[in-house]
């Protein structure tokens, strides 16, 4: 913890606790990795001050699933349904990965999150074939300053290690308070037997991890969430992602068990999964965010993501989605899903300081101070991304990353990319 003062002077401020809501000419106090108070002509004593004229002050973006050691294959499945995808990345480029590469791919993948506003995300890691690679994703986690739920996750084609499981939580990942936390990701019932479930959900009990699993009707189950209370094993700690192909009693009883859900709207369309799921999950009362999932296949950043959530729920046969229902997902509704809304989400003072500046004087968010909030949705790039704080620490100002050696881990990526890719 730092004993830093900032205030964050004269912004759009937007917050989002308990709908997102735009607050013009105020400011925003952080003591070391809190905020402290929110409102106009709060006052400067000992505090560094950040101009924040013309720019929207905002919560840091939640990402509530992404693969990223992904982060090497990008634009390689652009065009692969979930099947190829499964075959080709899962299958052939998955195995390729030396622990090296897991960390070249991990740590530029947080850096791009945090460039672009996202200052917290849940790396659903699944290329972890040795203890090796394992460590070699927690230390570029640790390298990042990102603020991550580490998801350690078991090889779609490769053998399970639960004493690894237990060695990282209880060696390395034993603090729930720390910036970097743990959860367990394994297949879950949808892809494997009833046994195996069992025993992963056991594991999870065991080390008082939460879980985060890909769900569908099928391969296995047709009704996996039915399957999970006929063997007792529903419990609250637990994100479900995707889920496009559940009918909606399977949706009730998440919300019944008090689980989360992660959509990913983009990646969802591009492989073919199904129908959007948002409003559904949101009218069966489960906590909905938002989900990057494979940057393999689409872009990385929560703005495009954002749209595409918006755009998706036009053509669903339900509720559209507002620009407050979709900058809500982005946010505190992502660390409500990843059970962390009492540290981050919102501005609220109590709430430790992750908090992103975007630039309203670029060219393409003039006038948009008409409505901050849907700009945010609408019209921002990554590139309006000028500051960005994580737990009270500026990690990006005037627009340039300032955490580690971004150079050198773009060398390391490209080394690695040359050799995943060279087969």
């Amino acid at each position: 913890m730092t004993d830093t003062r900032f205030l964050l002077r004269n912004g759009y401020v937007v917050d989002t606790e308990s709908a997102p809501v735009a607050l013009p000419g105020t400011d925003v106090l952080i003591e070391g990795d809190r905020i402290i108070e929110v409102g106009p002509g709060l006052s400067a004593d000992g505090a560094t001050v950040i101009d924040a004229t013309d720019r929207i002050v905002l919560p840091g973006f939640v990402d509530t699933h992404r693969h990223l050691w992904q982060t090497a294959l990008r634009a390689g499945a652009p065009d692969l349904n979930l099947g190829a995808y499964m075959s080709v990345v899962l299958g052939q480029y998955g195995p390729r990965f030396r622990p090296q590469d897991v960390h070249a791919a991990t740590l530029v993948g947080a850096l791009e999150a945090l460039d672009s506003g996202i200052t917290t995300l849940i790396d659903y890691s699944h290329a972890l074939h040795t203890p090796e690679h394992a460590d070699a994703a927690v230390d570029a986690l640790h390298a990042a300053g990102l603020r991550t739920v580490f998801g350690y996750g078991f090889p779609a084609h490769g053998a399970q290690n639960p004493e690894d499981v237990r060695r990282i939580r209880n060696e390395r990942l034993y603090d729930d308070q720390a910036l970097v936390t743990m959860a367990l990701a394994p297949l879950g019932p949808s892809f494997s037997p009833i046994e195996t479930v069992s025993a992963d959900w056991n594991l999870a009990r065991d080390l008082g991890l939460p879980l985060t699993i890909h769900v569908s009707s099928g391969p296995v189950a047709a009704r996996p969430i039915t399957t999970l209370r006929e063997h007792g094993l529903l419990r609250a700690d637990t994100l479900y992602v995707h889920g496009n192909s559940l009918d909606d009693d399977e949706l009730k009883l998440i919300a019944e068990s008090g689980g989360t859900a992660s959509v990913t709207p983009a990646t969802e369309a591009q492989m073919r999964v199904g129908a959007p799921l948002a409003d559904r999950l949101r009218r069966a009362g489960v906590t909905v965010g938002l989900g990057v999932d494979a940057v393999s296949s689409l872009p990385g950043d929560m703005f495009s993501l954002m749209r595409a959530a918006l755009l998706a729920s036009q053509i669903a046969d339900t509720t559209p989605l507002t620009v407050g229902d979709v900058l809500k997902m982005a946010t505190l509704d992502g660390a409500t899903a990843l059970g962390l809304a009492d540290r981050i989400g919102s501005l609220r003072p109590g709430k430790q300081a992750d908090v992103i500046m975007l630039r309203l004087d670029d060219l393409n968010m003039l006038t948009a101070e008409r409505d901050p909030i849907a700009a945010v949705v609408t019209a921002a790039q990554p590139h309006n991304v000028d500051t960005v704080l994580v737990a009270g620490q500026v990690v990006k100002a005037d627009g340039r990353i300032l955490y580690g050696d971004t150079a050198q881990a773009v060398r390391a990526l490209r080394a690695t990319a040359a050799v995943v890719n060279d087969h």
